[in-house]
């Protein structure tokens, strides 16, 4: 199976989860499930999947915290088994968690500018003035340099990291089919844009979950990123 489509179960709770996953059988080997699913089983189905389906879990946290809680909470999730951790891109919690993940198989993805962000959000948020362009490139430089196996980051700033010195993985969110509604993100471009650019792995969610084919929607997705 082709790993590099990461489909979101980010539906209400984890039956819906496994409902989904199992409707999506064999056409799907890996899932992320995000803090919206945190409240409503999150966790055991994250375990379920791995354990008893031999799917490959993305736990998507965003954990952001001083050093010593980073390092603590990602040694306890480290536990369960999964594949990829996101954690935010500053330095020090990069390096916290990879402390955390020490001797186990988990990847600590750092989150560079979510991409449902722009210019007028990172004013709101007091971010230094630069275009989000650059700024998420740096981000991205800074993250590898403190540690990280990968980043997060829009298809749109894939292949200037992917040229970055030492570049890991590049998992991209904002990957939306051509005519797919753009739902709450900003920076978005087509699968085979995204993997054109350099990106690894892509996260889709909604044109999968919500169309009425969930798993012919997959394939349709996967089919472009073969092609």
């Amino acid at each position: 199976m082709d790993d590099r489509l990461i489909v979101a179960l980010d539906v209400p709770d984890a039956l819906a989860g496994l409902k989904l996953a199992e409707t999506l059988g064999d056409a799907v080997s890996f899932y992320k499930i995000g803090l919206g699913m945190l409240t409503g089983g999150g966790l055991a189905l994250a375990n379920e999947l791995k354990q008893e389906h031999g799917k490959r879990i993305f736990l998507d946290m965003k954990l952001f915290d001083i050093g010593a809680t980073i390092e603590a909470a990602v040694r306890g999730l480290a536990r369960y088994d999964i594949d990829f951790l996101t954690v935010h891109g500053d330095p020090h919690v990069v390096r916290a968690a990879k402390q955390g993940a020490a001797g186990s198989g988990l990847k600590i993805l750092a989150v560079t500018i979510l991409t449902s962000l722009d210019r007028d959000d990172l004013d709101a948020g007091l971010i230094r003035p630069g275009e989000l362009h650059e700024l998420t490139v740096e981000r991205a430089a800074r993250a590898f340099d403190a540690g990280a196996d990968g980043v997060i980051a829009s298809p749109r700033e894939a292949a200037a990291i992917r040229a970055l010195p030492g570049a890991g993985l590049i998992v991209t969110p904002g990957v939306r089919p051509a005519g797919a509604a753009l739902g709450d993100q900003k920076r978005v471009e087509t699968p085979a844009a995204a993997i054109a650019a350099g990106a690894d792995h892509l996260v889709v969610g909604r044109p999968v979950w919500q169309a009425a084919d969930p798993r012919a929607a997959a394939q349709a997705i996967l089919s472009e990123i073969a092609g």
